[in-house]
């Protein structure tokens, strides 16, 4: 979970820095920028460090969110070859227990879950390193 809202990749004024950098900003990307600002801009999900329900929306938050920082930091905002693989592979897993770990906790964790698989789908859309 976050501690702190730290926003890598993103810079100030909502920029995505590869703006900085002359590079062009897709309507998804732009998107995704806003999406993920959104999401570090709420609360962190409630509860007990050490519930184990927790730590895995924790793990899956952090996950997609080096994904979604790599994105915005490259100056064309396409997915690297490496993350387009996970991304898959996740897909293909499902989601299956980060949903049953949100349903567990209820209705906050449901709503903090549906962003950031909001955010994977909005991922999986983009275009791939050339």
């Amino acid at each position: 979970m976050r501690d702190e809202p730290a926003e890598p990749g993103i810079a100030p004024q909502g920029e995505c820095s590869h703006l900085k950098q002359g590079g062009r900003l897709t309507p998804e990307v732009a998107r995704l920028g806003q999406l993920w600002r959104a999401h570090l801009s709420s609360p962190p999900l409630a509860g007990r460090r050490t519930d184990t329900r927790r730590q895995e929306i924790a793990l899956f938050e952090s996950w997609l969110g080096s994904i979604v920082e790599a994105v915005l930091e490259r100056p064309d905002g396409t997915l690297s070859p490496a993350h387009a693989r996970l991304l898959a592979i996740r897909e293909a897993e499902g989601n299956q227990e980060i949903w049953a770990a949100a349903g567990e906790l209820g209705e906050p964790a449901r709503a903090y879950v549906a962003r950031l698989l909001a955010i994977q789908e909005l991922l999986s859309k983009l275009p791939r390193e050339r």
